[in-house]
C-alpha cells in the first residue's frame, strides 16, 4: 500500500459517533426549531430560485393615492362601494371581495345603497370580518363583523393577518372562528379551499407581487376599464395608498399593502394549500446522502461532495414545492451534512497530521515517533538498526530523488531477509525494524541481510555499492530498544564488522541507568568541556565566529561524544542543565576575549526540546544580564525539528531571543523537510548548508547548483550563509567565487580549546 493510500486509508470511513452526532444535531434543530431565521432566510431563496407570475385570475381594485385624490374625503361614503359593486357585477366578476372594514354605521342611505348593490350582484360578495383587542392595554379579543343587513346577502371571510416574531407575514389561516362561527379566510374562500379553523399555510412568496393584476378604484367607479380584465375573476378590493396603513413586512419584497399579501395568499391556493412536510424528510435524505460522503478520500473530495449534497438538499426542496406544492424543511438536514462533512474533514486532518507526524513523508516509511510509540508484543523481542554506511556521499552522488530510491530498496530487501517486517525510517541515514527472534535465529537473519547487500542496489540504471552496519537489542521498551540498538550499529560501524548485538550486561545497564545522575555532578566538577571550531569569514580572511562544541571527560570512560550522552540527556529531562552549562562557559570565554581585544560571536547548539522552554529563556536572561556580553556576541543554532512539536511556540520563543538581540542561526539546512517554510516563519539571521551538499560541491555541478542557488536565496532574505563540511582548498575557492559569508570545516580548524580557538587568525594573517 503506497504511503497515500495508508493516509487516506485512516480516514476513508466517518466513524459511527460522527454519524450519530450528526443525526442528533439535526433532530435537535429539527424539535427545537433552532435556527428558524436561517430556515427563513433559505425558504426566501428557494423562492427566489423558483420565482413566477401571478395566474391573473386574482383582480386587486387598489384603493390608491389616485383615488383618495379624486373623492376628496375619508372615509369614502359608501355609495361609492356599491358604485364599485355594481360596476364589477355588470363586468361579470366572479367574486367581489372587500378587505375593508364594514362594522361601523356611517350614513343610512349610504349603508342602504350598499346593501342594495349586495343584493342585486349576480357575483358572490365578500365581506371582511376580523377579531381585534378591546383595548391597547386589555387581553380580551372582540369579533368585529359588518353591519347586520350588509352581510344579510354577503358572504363572511376572515382577513386576519398574523406577522410571526420577527414580524414577517408568511402564513395566513385557512379560516378562523368569529362570533362564534368558523368562518374561511378571505384567500381561501377566493382560491376556493376549505380547511379546518385556526389550519394555516405557508404563502408562495415565488409568485412576483407585480405581476398581480391591478385597477385603480376610481377607474372602476367612473366605468373606465375593460370588462375583459374582470370577467370571470376574483377581485379583491383593499387599500394600497400609504397614508391608509394596513402594510405589513414580508419576506423578499420589503413592505406590502395587506390586500396585497391576502391576493398572494389566494394565489398560493391556487395550486392547492401546500403541504407541510416538515423536517424529516429532508433529514433522511440527507443522513442517506451523508453514507456517500463517508466514500471521500480527500479534503477536496468532502468538500465539494457537502456542498453537492446542500445543493441537492436544496433543489429538492425547490422540486417539491415548485411542482407539487409541498413545503419541505431543509435546515436539519443541511445541519446533518455538515456535521459529517466537518466531521469527516476534521478526521482526516487529524489522520493527515499523525502521518505527517510519524513517517517519513520521502519514502512512506513509519519513522522514529512511530517506532517510540509502537507497542512491542510478546513476540517481537529484538529491535535492529541498521545504518547506511557512507550515506553523505551516496546521498551526494544521487540527489534526494535517488537517494530515497536507495532507502526504499534497501527497506525492500530487509523485509524480504526479515520476515515482511515493518520498516521504520528512524533518520535519514538509519531504518529499524523489530524481529521475532534471538540468539542464533537472529544472527542468522543479520548475516542474511548483510549478505543481500553484497549484490549492488540499482538506482536510475547506477548500480550502487551499499553497507550496512546493524545493531541488535533486546528487551520490551521501544525506546531504550532504540537507543541500544543505535549504540550498537556505532559501534559495528567503528569495528568495520555487519552487526553488533547491544551489550546487556548489569554493569553496562546500570552505566546507562546511572550516567544521567553523573552528568550533574560531571557539571558541578567541571567535566563539561567546551571546545571550539572557527568559521572563516571568507572574504575577510579572518575568524569572525566560532561554534560551542560540548565533551564530557569521563573519570571512568574517558572522553564521550556527544551522540552518546546528548540524546540520553533530551530523553531524561538533563538536557536544560547541560545547555546552560555550556552558555555560562561560552558567555565567560566571550568575556575574556573581550578582554584581550578580541571581539568575536560565539554559536551555542540549543536542543529541539528547550527551544520553546520559559524556564530556559529565564534562564538565559539571567545568564546575559550577569555576563557583561553583549548579546550581539551571540548565536542560537537550532535544527528545523526544534519547530515540528509546538511551531506556534518555538517561532514566538525565537523572536524573543532575536529581540533580545540574539541572532539565531539555522543548522543542517536542507537535510530537512520543510527548510523553505522555515526560512519564511522563522527569526533567521544565519544559515549553515549542511555539509553532505558542501564537501563535494566544487566537484559535483548538482550539489554546487544547490550550493549557489541557496547562498542567494539566503543573501535576498537578508541571511548570512555558513558553509559546512570544507576540507580542501577547492572547496573554499569556490565558496569564495559565490560569495558565500563563512566556511567551517577541518581545512579551517579542527575543534579546540578556547585558549587555542582564535590562534588561527593568528595563522591566516601570516
Amino acid at each position: 500500500m503506497g504511503k497515500v493510500d495508508q493516509m487516506r486509508g485512516v480516514a476513508r470511513h466517518p466513524s459511527a459517533l460522527i454519524f450519530m452526532l450528526a443525526a442528533l444535531a439535526a433532530i435537535a434543530v429539527g424539535i427545537a426549531g433552532l435556527g428558524r431565521p436561517l430556515e427563513n432566510w433559505l425558504s426566501e431563496q428557494r423562492d427566489a430560485v423558483a420565482t413566477r407570475d401571478a395566474t391573473g385570475q386574482i383582480v386587486v381594485v387598489e384603493m390608491d393615492a389616485a383615488s383618495i385624490a379624486a373623492l376628496k374625503r375619508w372615509p369614502w361614503p359608501r355609495r361609492n362601494y356599491a358604485h364599485i359593486v355594481d360596476a364589477l357585477d355588470r363586468a361579470g366578476a366572479r367574486t367581489i371581495a372587500f378587505d375593508v372594514d364594514f362594522s361601523a354605521v356611517s350614513n343610512r342611505e349610504d349603508d342602504r345603497l350598499l346593501a342594495e348593490s349586495i343584493l342585486r350582484a349576480r357575483s358572490t360578495v365578500v365581506l371582511p370580518t376580523f377579531r381585534q383587542r378591546a383595548k391597547s392595554a386589555d387581553g380580551r379579543q372582540i369579533d368585529s363583523l359588518p353591519l347586520a343587513e350588509l352581510r344579510e346577502n354577503a358572504t363572511l371571510a376572515a382577513v386576519a393577518v398574523a406577522p410571526d416574531r420577527d414580524g414577517m407575514v408568511r402564513r395566513m389561516p385557512l379560516g378562523t372562528m368569529t362570533a362564534g362561527t368558523p368562518r374561511p379566510s378571505l384567500s381561501a374562500f377566493i382560491g376556493r379551499r376549505s380547511g379546518a379553523a385556526d389550519a394555516d399555510f405557508s404563502i408562495d412568496f415565488s409568485v412576483r407581487p407585480l405581476t398581480v393584476p391591478r385597477l385603480s378604484f376610481i377607474d372602476v367607479a367612473q366605468g373606465r376599464i375593460d370588462p375583459r380584465q374582470v370577467a370571470g375573476r376574483d377581485i379583491l378590493i383593499g387599500a394600497t395608498a400609504i397614508e391608509m396603513g394596513d402594510r405589513y413586512a414580508v419576506p423578499r419584497y420589503g413592505v406590502l399593502p395587506g390586500v396585497i399579501i391576502q391576493a398572494m395568499a389566494a394565489e398560493t391556493l391556487i395550486r392547492g394549500i401546500p403541504l407541510q412536510l416538515g423536517w424529516l424528510p429532508g433529514t433522511i435524505t440527507a443522513l442517506i446522502m451523508c453514507m456517500g460522503l463517508a466514500r471521500c478520500r480527500t479534503l477536496a473530495e468532502i468538500q465539494t461532495a457537502s456542498i453537492v449534497a446542500g445543493l441537492g438538499i436544496f433543489a429538492m426542496a425547490v422540486v417539491l414545492d415548485a411542482i407539487w406544492g409541498a413545503v419541505a424543511d431543509i435546515l436539519p438536514g443541511l445541519v446533518a451534512i455538515g456535521t459529517v462533512g466537518l466531521g469527516v474533514a476534521i478526521r482526516m486532518i487529524r489522520a493527515q497530521r499523525a502521518y505527517r507526524q510519524s513517517h517519513d513523508l520521502a519514502t512512506g516509511m513509519p519513522n522514529r515517533i512511530a517506532l517510540i510509540d509502537h507497542e512491542v508484543s510478546p513476540r517481537e523481542l529484538a529491535l535492529v538498526v541498521a545504518t547506511i554506511q557512507g550515506f553523505d556521499r551516496l546521498a551526494t552522488v544521487l540527489g534526494p530523488t535517488g537517494t530515497t530510491a536507495l532507502v526504499t530498496r534497501i527497506a525492500e530487501r530487509i523485509t524480504f531477509a526479515s520476515d515482511r517486517a515493518t520498516m521504520y525510517r528512524i533518520e535519514d541515514r538509519t531504518i529499524a525494524w523489530t524481529m521475532c527472534a534471538v540468539g542464533a535465529e537472529a544472527a542468522a537473519r543479520l548475516d542474511a541481510v548483510a549478505a543481500m547487500m553484497l549484490n549492488p542496489v540499482e538506482i536510475g540504471g547506477r548500480s550502487v555499492d551499499v553497507a550496512l552496519a546493524c545493531g541488535l537489542a533486546v528487551g520490551d521498551n521501544a525506546a531504550d530498544l532504540l537507543s541500544r540498538a543505535s549504540l550498537a550499529a556505532s559501534e559495528a560501524a567503528d569495528a568495520h564488522v555487519p552487526w553488533r548485538i547491544a551489550s546487556a550486561d548489569k554493569e553496562e545497564l546500570a552505566w546507562q541507568v546511572s550516567l544521567m545522575g553523573e552528568l550533574s555532578a560531571a557539571i558541578l566538577e567541571r567535566q563539561i568541556e567546551v571546545v571550539y571550531q572557527p568559521k572563516l569569514d571568507i572574504a575577510a580572511g579572518t575568524i569572525s565566529s566560532l561554534e560551542a562544541l560540548v565533551r564530557w571527560r569521563h573519570p571512568v570512560r574517558g572522553y564521550l561524544r556527544p551522540d552518546v550522552f546528548i540524546p540520553m540527556a533530551e530523553e531524561n529531562d538533563r538536557i536544560l542543565g547541560l545547555t546552560l552549562c555550556v552558555l555560562e562557559r561560552v558567555l565567560c570565554d566571550l568575556r575574556q576575549w573581550m578582554m584581550e581585544g578580541r571581539v568575536v560571536k560565539a554559536a551555542v547548539n540549543i536542543s529541539a526540546t528547550l527551544v520553546a522552554s520559559r524556564a530556559f529563556a529565564d534562564e538565559v536572561k539571567s545568564l546575559l544580564a550577569n555576563s557583561q556580553v553583549p548579546t550581539s556576541q551571540l548565536i542560537f543554532e537550532i535544527t528545523e525539528s526544534a519547530t515540528i512539536s509546538n511551531p506556534k511556540e518555538a517561532v514566538a520563543a525565537l523572536i524573543e531571543f532575536r529581540d533580545m538581540g540574539i541572532a539565531i542561526s539555522m543548522d543542517d539546512y536542507g537535510t530537512g523537510q520543510s527548510t523553505l517554510t522555515y526560512l519564511r516563519d522563522l527569526p533567521l539571521s544565519e544559515l549553515k548548508i549542511d555539509r553532505s551538499f558542501v564537501q563535494h560541491a566544487h566537484i559535483n555541478p548538482n550539489d554546487a547548483v544547490l550550493v549557489r542557488s541557496t547562498v542567494d536565496l539566503a543573501h535576498k532574505l537578508g541571511l548570512k550563509v555558513v558553509a559546512e563540511g570544507v576540507e580542501d582548498e577547492g572547496c573554499l575557492d569556490f565558496l569564495r567565487t559565490i560569495g558565500c559569508d563563512m566556511a567551517q570545516g577541518y581545512l579551517i580548524a579542527k575543534p579546540s580549546p578556547r585558549a587555542m580557538a582564535l590562534e588561527i587568525n593568528a595563522k591566516l594573517a601570516a
